[in-house]
């Protein structure tokens, strides 16, 4: 006899989505199941964003013992230990793992089934050999990655997020097809901890960013000595020695490289095979689950949350779409996503970030009726004190001060885009920013600086000159 479990949510999904979910509906006093076939804590934890920036602080700590000399430090050649790098990574996985395993879920008062979910109806799915029947259903799975359709690829042992991390030998020369943050950040990884890398890209690096800072990016990659290839288009791979060979045509010409390794990184896929979706009455377009504003689906019981949307793929909005269906599914009220003030991060050296509107889309969406301000590291004390005087912040806003948007390319920009983030969302002004006191000497000092330019065509204006002399005259 199949076991049927009566419960208040079921989640199906137990990466940064589901788990946020099902944390806080437990602790809130509902009854919750959580339903994952794979390992816990998804994409992210496993296979994403957490071994992707262990990688990464590995490959700064090489460069910076590699150009230790500018400060008067005088060192070797960093010798890496590219297992003892991987090892690290796994390290930093292992220690998060408890966090997000089923023991701690267990313990909180979750059911956990560790078994793929597939809803036979409208209200109820099986899993693990139980029916198991909600109030409310939230689907979680997440994305995986996209494989192009190059012919040949099937051919060659290529590379994905999923596998990347588990090789041991620093590839000889790594190829990667794909220039988003994914992409730029294991290349600038790989090649700083000891890889010839070469990137393939159909358009332009980091498509999403705003052109100034995907200029500071464009210069740092090739930089590092990384080989751009943009505006170019994959049309064969092949098995070439242990590696492969790809022909590629670029400006016009059809162009051969030989690599160790492939690595694909052109993008996501939502998990939403063999679901039963139908059955339940859940709608998907272009690939991924519609959802409306409250994040749910044509069935009203289910919401979709994180990755499985085709939205925004981002850790962050995987909690933030948490918040929502907790104030929608727990307490009934009507809570709307709101993506104004949404920032996002490339972690390579230097970071870009980016909230609100670039500057292209501002313009689209405004004419020329608005006002961008840029200000340069170069001019920040700290950065001169660290030797990290590369890249820029860029603001735009209203004629009125308004704040639309803001990107900052350079040193730890992923720490001060909150700032910005946090602007959008309250609809502060620049003044707000201009007025607020920094300390000093801090990287934090580029916001306040960037917010002060804004005013000086006014401020320092022969009107505002006349003023003062006035003012003056008068004792």
């Amino acid at each position: 006899m199949t076991k049927t479990i009566d419960t208040d949510i079921c989640i199906i999904g137990g990466g940064s989505a589901g788990l946020s979910v099902a944390a806080g509906a437990v602790q809130m006093g509902a009854r919750v199941v959580l339903i994952e076939k794979g390992r816990m804590g998804g994409d992210c934890l496993n296979t994403g964003c957490v071994p992707s920036k262990a990688l990464l602080a590995a490959a700064h700590h090489a460069h910076a013992i590699s150009r230790s000399a500018e400060f008067g430090i005088h060192a070797s050649p960093p010798n890496i230990d590219f297992a003892g790098v991987m090892a690290h990574v796994r390290d930093v996985i292992a220690g998060i793992a408890p966090h997000d395993s089923v023991e701690r879920f267990e313990r909180l008062g979750c059911s956990v089934i560790t078994d793929h979910a597939r809803f036979t109806g409208p209200g109820e799915l099986v899993a693990g050999g139980q029916t198991v029947r909600a109030r409310r259903f939230v689907i979680a799975t997440g994305s995986r990655a996209a494989v192009p359709p190059i012919p040949g690829l099937d051919d060659v042992n290529y590379l994905t997020n999923e596998t990347v991390f588990e090789h041991t030998t620093c590839p000889d020369h790594l190829i990667i097809i794909g220039a988003g943050p994914i992409g730029v950040e294991m290349a600038q990884a790989h090649r700083r901890l000891g890889a010839r890398v070469t990137i393939i890209e159909q358009g332009s690096i980091l498509p999403k960013d705003d052109p100034d800072l995907v200029a500071v990016a464009r210069h740092a990659l090739e930089e590092d000595g990384i080989s751009l290839y943009e505006n170019a288009m994959a049309k064969h791979v092949e098995p070439h020695g242990n590696g492969c060979r790809m022909t590629m045509t670029h400006k016009g010409a059809d162009l051969t490289l030989d690599g160790s390794h492939l690595l694909i990184a052109t993008g996501r896929h939502a998990n939403i095979d063999d679901m039963g979706l139908d059955l339940a009455g859940v709608e998907c377009a272009n690939g991924a689950i519609s959802v409306d504003a409250r994040l749910r689906t044509s069935n009203k019981k289910i919401f979709a949350i994180g990755d499985v949307t085709g939205g925004l793929q981002f850790t962050h909005m995987a909690a933030y779409d948490a918040g929502i269906v907790i104030r929608n599914a727990l307490f009934r009220l009507p809570a709307k996503i709101n993506h104004s003030a949404v920032p996002w991060v490339t972690y390579i050296a230097p970071e870009i970030a980016q909230v609100g509107l670039t500057e292209q889309a501002a313009r689209t969406l405004h004419g020329n009726d608005i006002r961008v301000v840029t200000w340069e590291y170069a001019e920040n004390d700290r950065a001169r004190a660290e030797r990290q005087t590369k890249g820029l912040i860029k603001v735009i806003t209203t004629p009125s001060g308004r704040i639309l948007g803001a990107g900052i390319a350079g040193h730890q920009a992923g720490e001060l885009i909150g700032l910005w983030s946090l602007a959008i969302s309250r609809k502060l002004k620049i003044g707000a920013i201009a007025g607020h006191i920094a300390p000093y000497p801090t990287l934090g000092e580029i916001s306040k600086r960037v917010a002060g330019a804004w005013y000086t065509p006014s401020l320092f204006s022969k009107k505002t000159r006349k003023i003062v002399r006035l003012l003056l005259r008068l004792g």
